[in-house]
C-alpha cells in the first residue's frame, strides 16, 4: 500500500469517526450533589446544573396558607429523615405561593447539616425526559425533591404518560430517595374540555375519563390554594414589614398596599411581596 494511499485511508477513517461522535452527541456530564442544593434538570447534557443563589424566600414570610405550609412541612421532613412520604400536588389560585412554599421548606430542612436533601427542578417541557432523569436519581447518594412548577398539560399533550409511568405506575415505580411535588392552577393537571369531550366522543367515555383524570391520584398529597381574603393580604403586608422594618405608620401601609391591589385586580401573596419590593425601593432598603 503505498503512502499516499495510507494517507487518505487515515483522513477518512477520521472524518467517519468525527461523524459518529456528531452523531452520538455530547458525553453525559458528571453531576456533582456537592455543588450546591438545589438544582436544575438539562435533558440535552443529561446534566443537573447546579443553582448557586436560589429564587426563594424565608419560611416564616409566607403567610394566610399556614395549613397547608405544616402539612408540607411535615410531609417533607419525614422524607428527608428517611421514612415514607408522597407526592404533592400544590394547585389552586395563582400567586398563592405554591412555588414559594416548596423551596422555603427545602431551605429550611437544610439549616440543619445532619439532612442530605436536594431540590431538583424538570421544567414542563422536559416531562418527557423525566425516565432518564429518574435513572439518575436513582444512584444519587442523597434524597431529592423533583420539583415541576406550573405543571399542566394541553389537549393533544400525551407526555402525562410518562410522568404517570415515572411516579408509580412503572415496573420500577419511584425511587425510594426521591419525592414529586408540582404547582398547578389546575387539580387535574388536564383542561377542563380535555375531559369534557372524552366524555362526549369516547366509547367508553367513564374509562376514557378515569384515564385522564387518574394523574392526579399519583399525588397522595392535595394542597389547595384559594384566593385571600383582604385580612389575609393585609397580614402579608404587616409580615413583610416587619421583617424588613419597612418605615411608616400600620394605617399608612395598609393604605397604599390596598391602593396598589387594586391597580392589579387582585390580591395575593404575589401581589403582597411586589408591593413590598416597590415600597423598600422607595425607602432605599435592600430585601436580601
Amino acid at each position: 500500500m503505498s503512502d499516499e494511499t495510507t494517507r487518505e485511508l487515515l483522513i477518512e477513517i477520521r472524518q467517519l469517526r468525527e461523524a459518529l461522535e456528531r452523531i452520538a452527541g455530547p458525553k453525559p456530564a458528571e453531576n456533582d450533589w456537592s455543588a450546591a442544593d438545589c438544582f436544575v434538570w438539562s435533558p440535552a447534557r443529561s446534566f443537573l446544573q447546579p443553582v448557586s443563589r436560589p429564587n426563594r424566600v424565608k419560611l416564616e414570610l409566607i403567610h394566610g396558607v399556614d395549613h397547608v405550609r405544616d402539612i408540607l412541612f411535615e410531609n417533607t421532613k419525614r422524607f428527608a429523615d428517611g421514612f415514607p412520604a408522597n407526592n404533592v400536588l400544590l394547585w389552586g389560585a395563582r400567586g398563592m405561593g405554591k412555588s414559594s412554599l416548596v423551596k422555603a421548606v427545602h431551605a429550611r430542612l437544610c439549616e440543619n447539616p445532619a439532612l442530605a436533601i436536594k431540590l431538583v427542578e424538570i421544567h414542563r417541557e422536559d416531562i418527557n425526559s423525566l425516565p432518564a432523569l429518574m435513572e439518575i436519581l436513582r444512584t444519587s447518594p442523597v434524597r431529592i425533591i423533583l420539583y415541576c412548577d406550573d405543571l399542566s398539560f394541553d389537549n393533544d399533550d400525551t407526555s402525562y404518560k410518562s410522568l404517570k409511568a415515572a411516579l408509580d405506575g412503572g415496573i420500577e415505580g419511584r425511587p425510594d430517595n426521591v419525592i414529586f411535588y408540582a404547582t398547578s392552577n389546575r387539580r387535574h393537571l388536564l383542561p377542563r374540555n380535555m375531559i369534557e369531550n372524552e366524555q362526549s366522543t369516547a366509547i367508553n367515555p367513564s374509562e376514557a375519563v378515569e384515564e385522564k383524570v387518574s394523574l392526579s391520584d399519583r399525588f397522595g398529597l392535595w394542597l389547595g390554594f384559594h384566593k385571600c381574603s383582604q385580612d389575609d393580604y393585609l397580614g402579608m403586608i404587616d409580615g413583610y414589614a416587619a421583617h424588613f422594618a419597612l418605615e411608616g405608620s400600620r394605617e399608612d401601609l395598609h393604605h397604599r398596599a390596598l391602593e396598589w391591589a387594586t391597580t392589579r385586580g387582585a390580591r395575593s401573596g404575589r401581589v403582597a411581596w411586589q408591593f413590598v419590593q416597590d415600597e423598600a425601593g422607595r425607602q432605599g432598603k435592600a430585601l436580601g
